[in-house]
């Protein structure tokens, strides 16, 4: 697949602070690929080089076929739409739509005829004399992306730009603006420290940590195989398992990790004994939260370690839950779930199922 954007060496130093520490990356075209992570992991500095509002102090930076490190913004074929929108008060939703393409002198008919049409592409037909102040915060999030997009830019770059808007317009942007991507084919990279928004959107996903990239993988590979215990806490959440706890559970050092939803919680009479697909630990629950759709429960093991369990809502008694704090209580959970973060022997239980011998031992 043809590469959108290819960057080597690239570094951005602010005095001692290494906002971007030698990355090389490929974005193929037509992805929507997404930069996740904390604030001051380097994620927007990479937006902003790739955008030219910041010049590297090392590496370059390719368009398609061109070199465009030492280009400034208006002479790279991308645009930028930011989380604050941005968009002219004083001009008609229409008028800030064709603003990029008067700027270019393109002809009244044809300003006209592009900016309905990327209207349409982000749902506001007819909304073209209305102004700004007129519009929810969502409708002037889809406004900004018009002017973006009627520009017709080889990448359109996103900075965080849904942070503004509530849980359920959120949620909903979401699904929409995957589905925009896909109509326009255009490469999108979508700057977020959300990680729900990055799982719903992208085709892949690089974590940054400390401007470099801690994982860069597909969302279903980043949740379910991540590469670090950065990772592993950041992209949701996960159960971390190692030194006395790992040998003592697992037969190995670890680390481990194990999703919460990954691990069943039932009574100390219903405990399975452990065996080579099968881990089992005791505890008690210090804690029980509900947070709607699930329940967490925070249970302390008696091997040492603090454990998560988190599970639906849907066929359980909510009661029944709460009333578990302070009770004693077995985990188990499958041994392929767990995932090995390096250092754990490759011999180890957890890593291999059991031989026959082993079995009937």
């Amino acid at each position: 697949m043809p590469t959108a954007i290819s960057v080597r060496g690239l570094s951005k130093h602010f005095d001692e602070v290494r906002a971007v520490d030698g990355l090389d990356l490929d974005i193929a075209d037509g992805e929507f690929f997404s930069m996740l992570g904390p604030s001051g992991s380097g994620k927007t500095t990479v937006l902003r080089l790739l955008a030219g509002f910041e010049q590297p102090t090392s590496g370059r930076i390719q368009l398609g076929d061109d070199d465009v490190t030492d280009l400034p913004p208006y002479a790279r074929d991308v645009n930028t739409v930011f989380q604050d929108y941005a968009i002219f008060p004083h001009l008609s939703v229409r008028q800030n739509v064709e603003y990029g393409l008067r700027v270019k002198k393109v002809p009244r008919g044809e300003r006209r005829r592009r900016a309905e049409e990327s209207l349409a592409t982000v749902r506001l037909e007819g909304y073209g004399e209305r102004r700004p102040h007129q519009l929810s915060g969502g409708q002037r999030q889809r406004v900004a992306l018009a002017r973006a997009l009627v520009n017709r830019p080889k990448v359109l770059l996103l900075d965080e730009p849904l942070g503004a808007l509530d849980l359920k317009l959120r949620r909903e942007m979401q699904i929409e603006l995957k589905e925009i991507q896909r109509e326009v084919g255009i490469t999108f990279v979508f700057v977020t420290h959300d990680q729900e928004e990055a799982l719903t959107m992208s085709d892949r996903i690089a974590v940054f940590n400390e401007g470099r990239i801690e994982q860069l993988a597909t969302p279903v590979e980043l949740y379910e195989q991540p590469s670090s215990a950065f990772v592993a806490g950041f992209v949701g959440t996960s159960n971390l398992l190692e030194g006395a706890v790992a040998r003592a559970l697992l037969g190995a050092d670890g680390p481990f990790v194990i999703r919460p939803e990954k691990v069943q919680l039932v009574a100390p009479a219903d405990g399975p004994a452990p065996d080579a697909t099968t881990c089992v630990a005791e505890g008690v629950v210090r804690e029980v939260v509900y947070l709607g759709a699930t329940t967490h429960s925070v249970v302390e093991l008696d091997a040492g370690a603090i454990l998560t369990v988190s599970h639906q809502n849907s066929d359980r008694s909510i009661d029944a839950a709460l009333e578990r704090r302070d009770q004693r209580v077995v985990l188990t959970w499958r041994r392929d779930h767990l995932v090995s973060l390096g250092g754990s022997d490759p011999d180890s239980p957890v890593n291999r199922a059991a031989s026959p011998e082993e079995e009937t031992a």
